[in-house]
């Protein structure tokens, strides 16, 4: 059964941001940003750059993951 979606007013999602403790916040926002870096280059990384990206990501997932599952970040996700 597929349900509508529903937008969430920028008041609520602020409330439920303010629920999820610092050091998540900025492994996720760590993540993005690495994730980010690698997807949206228009030439190849060099291999050392690339690595160092894959790596951040892999470190911060691994603090997301600790906290929640859903909140791992993934190459094309809908972030």
């Amino acid at each position: 059964m597929n349900l509508p979606t529903v937008p969430m007013p920028g008041g609520v999602a602020g409330l439920i941001g303010s629920q999820i403790p610092a050091h998540v916040q900025d492994a996720e926002d760590e993540a993005v940003f690495a994730m980010l870096s690698i997807e949206q280059r228009r030439q190849p990384m060099a291999p050392e750059q690339l690595a160092e990206a894959l790596a951040t990501v892999a470190r911060a997932n691994k603090v997301l993951a600790a906290y929640n599952p859903g909140l791992i970040v993934k190459a094309g996700g809908p972030r």
